[in-house]
Parts: structure tokens; sequence; C-alpha cells
């Protein structure tokens, strides 16, 4: 059986510190240590593959022990993976320091994520072309999403990109491949003045009329900008209609990785509620609240 999904992003593993506050600079606080399998494009492929979406991840890592404790988390997950091996390149990694209330700081070092293929991306060309979700984000070579964004195109594949984290390559040719945009308020600010010379302001608070003129000179038909607790706000750009989406409420644990399993939530729900993008993206709400 096909894939339904497929992810094409980063693999970090994720070093997480819990402390009471953040420690001010050349502070040293105790706190607790935890390590796991994160990244942007990961975290994704695993929020989809656990609702029973079929779901496969393509990424590159080092040679070396978290790519080899990758390999173990990927057969105890019963997930599928291709995975390009950079000798003499560390696989990713992330340094998480999370305070007492949730929130969190993260340094990301990208080591063999930089170096994924567009050559790889081409060899898993038929799992592109069998998908009907494509997934990606910023957080690894451009050369390889741009490249997984074009096959998509070719065979008539929904393509998602998460403009995530910000970054200054972004530009007007891929966001041309892609068919739904994903970013949080603060990548979308950044990405509309950054590459379109547009200012809205923060887009939790623009009118409807600013979000849907700024989705149609991005060129993407549809953009998901996701507001935190704020929940999300829902652009069709050809239709021209704005829709507000609330998020659940929850006692806030660790708000990590709640970006990630939105998108991988709403990747799932795409599958999941094929001609229903608001039954997608409160399924995808639901998800991020969840995690």
């Amino acid at each position: 059986m096909a894939d339904a999904v497929v992810v094409v992003g980063s693999y970090n593993q994720d070093l997480a510190f819990e402390t009471s506050s953040f420690p001010a600079p050349g502070e040293t606080r105790l706190g607790t240590f935890r390590t796991g399998p994160g990244g942007k494009g990961f975290n994704q492929a695993v929020a989809s593959h656990r609702q029973d979406v079929a779901t496969r991840f393509v990424g590159a890592v080092g040679d070396d022990g978290f790519a080899v404790d990758l390999r173990q988390f990927i057969e105890a997950e019963g997930l599928t993976a291709e995975l390009q091996v950079v000798p003499d390149v560390p696989t990713g990694a992330a340094g998480i320091t999370v305070d007492g209330t949730g929130q969190n700081l993260i340094v990301v070092g990208l080591g063999a994520n930089g170096e994924l293929s567009p050559d790889h991306i081409d060899s898993v060309e038929d799992t592109i072309a069998g998908a009907r979700v494509v997934m990606t984000q910023l957080e690894c070579d451009l050369g390889a999403t741009r490249r997984a964004l074009e096959l998509a195109r070719r065979h008539w594949v929904t393509t998602v990109l998460n403009p995530a984290p910000i970054n200054t390559a972004l530009d007007i040719e891929l966001l041309a491949l892609v068919d739904i945009l994903v970013p949080n308020e603060s990548e979308y600010e950044f990405m509309l003045q950054h590459v379109f010379d547009l200012v809205i302001g923060d887009p939790a608070k623009a009118t409807d009329a600013d979000l849907i003129d700024s989705a149609r000179r991005v060129g993407v038909s549809t953009l998901i900008v996701t507001l935190g607790e704020s929940g999300s706000v829902v652009v069709d750009a050809v239709e021209g209609s704005c829709i507000r989406v609330e998020a659940i409420t929850a006692e806030t644990v660790d708000t990590t990785g709640a970006g990630d399993a939105f998108c991988g939530g709403l990747a799932a729900g795409l599958v999941r509620f094929p001609d229903d993008l608001l039954g997608a993206v409160r399924y995808a709400t639901v998800v991020a609240g969840l995690s």
C-alpha cells in the first residue's frame, strides 16, 4: 500500500533540559535532562503516522550514535523512512530548554540535514508520486525541499510547506510550488516583509481583507496561520474567504513540538477529510492541543 503522506525534512536528536526558569546570561541553573527523537520534519511524520495514516519520512542523518537511536525508534514506532547517510557529518541535534510555564528556547545544529540532496529525493520519486500529501519545512537543504515540491507537483500531489524555522533563503520560486502554506504568526510576518516587502502587522490582529490579499500576493491557494493559544486562521485565496478556528483548551505542560504536531495532524487530516479543509484544520488543532 502506498504511503498517503510523505514528509521530507529534518531529523534532530533532541537534548532537552527542564528548569524552573530560564537562566540569565552567565547564570547556571539546575534542572532535569532527557533525550529523544525530534526535528521539525520527523516530528511531523510521527504525528501523522500516529493518526493511523500511512506515512513515510525522507531525510538525512550522519553515521553516528544518534542515527542508530533513530533507526531503533523508527522500528519500534512502525514508521517507514528513506534515510540518506552523510559520512563525516553529524546527525542534526537540538538543544531545548523548557521553563516551569512550559515555554521553550531552542538552538538547532542542522548537521546532516543541511546535506540532504536532490538526488536522494529523486530516488524516492515513486514514493512521492503515490502519496496524497507531501509535507516540507525549511530545516534542511532547500534544494532538496524544492525538488520534493517539484516532484509532487509533477504527480498532482498536494504540497504543504511549513516555512519554519525562519530562513532568509526562502524565495518566490519555492513558494510558487506550494498549495497549502502553514506558518505561525512570526514566520508569516517575517516572510511577507523579507520576500514581498509587505507589512500587515500581527496576523492575529490583521483584517480578513489584509490576510486574503497577502495570501494572493504570496501565490498560494490556501494559507493557514497558526496563532498559538488563539487557534489559527484559514484563508482561501481563491474564494476570498477567511475563517478563524479556536484552539482547544488544555493545561500547558510543554509547548515544544506543538506546531509540528499541528502540521502532522493537518497532513493526516487532509487524508482523512479529503474534501473538508476546515475538518482537517480542526483535526490538526486537536492533535496539537493534545501534544
